[in-house]
């Protein structure tokens, strides 16, 4: 058994990580700069998103490519996308100042930024607040909440969340990380090639190349998550292992690997919780599918569409919806094997069975789904009856929020 334990913390949870989060003049009154700091460079895992419009911080790290980090300068309230050379200048000055006063190379530091699209960035206020954030740099509560409030935009709450796991050798590791996201939320982040950004430290050793896990551990978190099916300019997913708690390597071992995905699925569903506008949590488990991709694709379609999101809002058990949008996934399905549940913590009902209808209108199965769907959390299953494989996507309802917020962005 795992010996995973949830704590209270953040991104400076595990040992030997620093941060801070302080106003530059980004935005008006709140904080809109942040920098993530390790004592010692830290290996790193880096996913980015795959809308092929990419901000200037996303293609500065792509062509870094880097295999450490040392430090992540964050800005909120400027995406920095769609801004030309002046934008990648801006982007790769960011990483150059905030070496300057760290005193480390100036390849070791990461960049990324979130915000309006197509604006310059104030470059006055961010060069003079880089090193006001370094010098406040700090470990502790204090330190993980001024870091998660620096990088949100229209989140409503603070995302972060922390685990410490007990490796197959005894050691004792941190992993904690923070997240932003509430619109534009349709990752679809490739290792090496997300508007999220995360940002996931640990003190574990990490001595390999771990893409291929990190990138399995987007799969099965953030890009399975969708507020409004527009994938951003600037998504981006950070991870950096310092490795210092000691102990052998932690590449391989499970317990390392379920404790990160603990806390990216706890992020990525904080993000949806948090959707601009959402009145309501929808989590989606495809069963019985013949892979796990196909699971996941066919749970993703479901939450990604707007169809089956306004319907969800409006409480309405229109079954339909949900059906035609699996039609729309990768998923291998005959319809007279599939079977659609909706269910809350107190109440399951069939909706949907044998290729026909199961709720009778007026009947009380459709009293009880519309009880069900007028919660705050929605469980909906769907059984393929095509093989032993399953996967899960998160979501909210689209609500008329959402259009106030997003019709107003700019102004």
């Amino acid at each position: 058994m795992t010996m995973l334990q949830v704590i209270d913390g953040g991104v400076t949870s595990p040992v030997g990580f620093q941060a801070s989060g302080i106003h530059c003049g980004i935005k008006r009154e709140r904080p809109d700069l942040c920098v993530i700091f390790s004592e010692r460079p830290a290996r790193c895992a880096i996913a980015y998103t795959q809308n092929k419009v990419r901000a200037a911080p996303i293609e500065i790290m792509m062509r870094k490519d880097p295999k450490q980090l040392q430090a992540i300068i964050v800005n909120s309230g400027n995406a920095n996308a769609l801004t030309g050379n002046k934008g990648l200048y801006d982007a790769k000055e960011m990483c150059s100042l905030t070496a300057d006063a760290l005193k480390i190379n100036e390849e070791l530091v990461g960049v990324a930024s979130t915000g309006v699209i197509s604006r310059f960035l104030p470059m006055g206020p961010i060069s003079s607040g880089i090193p006001k954030a370094v010098e406040a740099l700090a470990r502790g509560r204090n330190a993980d909440i001024d870091a998660a409030k620096a990088i949100m935009t229209t989140d409503t709450k603070l995302k972060e969340a922390a685990c410490t796991v007990t490796l197959k050798d005894g050691t004792k590791v941190t992993i904690g990380g923070i997240t932003k996201g509430s619109g534009m939320i349709a990752p679809n982040m490739k290792v090496l090639h997300a508007t999220t950004l995360s940002f996931i430290t640990t003190d574990a050793v990490v001595t390999k190349n771990v893409n291929a896990k990190w990138q399995e551990m987007m799969d099965q978190s953030f890009n399975v998550i969708s507020v409004d099916g527009d994938q951003s300019t600037n998504d981006i997913c950070m991870l950096m292992a310092n490795g210092m708690a000691g102990g052998t390597a932690a590449d391989t071992d499970p317990a390392f690997w379920e404790g990160i995905k603990f806390v990216a699925q706890s992020l990525a569903k904080q993000v949806v919780v948090d959707g601009e506008g959402a009145t309501k949590l929808i989590e989606v488990k495809v069963v019985e599918a013949k892979t796990s991709r196909e699971a996941r694709s066919a749970a993703r379609a479901i939450i990604s569409s707007n169809l089956v999101k306004t319907a969800i809002f409006g409480a309405d058990p229109n079954f339909g919806r949900i059906l035609a949008a699996l039609g729309n996934s990768e998923a291998a399905f005959k319809i007279e094997d599939v079977k659609l549940t909706v269910s809350d913590d107190d109440i399951s009902v069939v909706l949907f069975e044998k290729g026909s209808p199961t709720m009778i209108p007026g009947s009380q199965s459709e009293k009880d789904a519309r009880k069900i769907l007028s919660g705050k959390r929605i469980a909906v299953e769907l059984a393929l009856g095509m093989g032993h494989s399953s996967g899960e996507a998160w979501g909210c309802d689209l609500s008329y929020d959402y259009v106030k917020i997003n019709a107003d962005y700019t102004t």
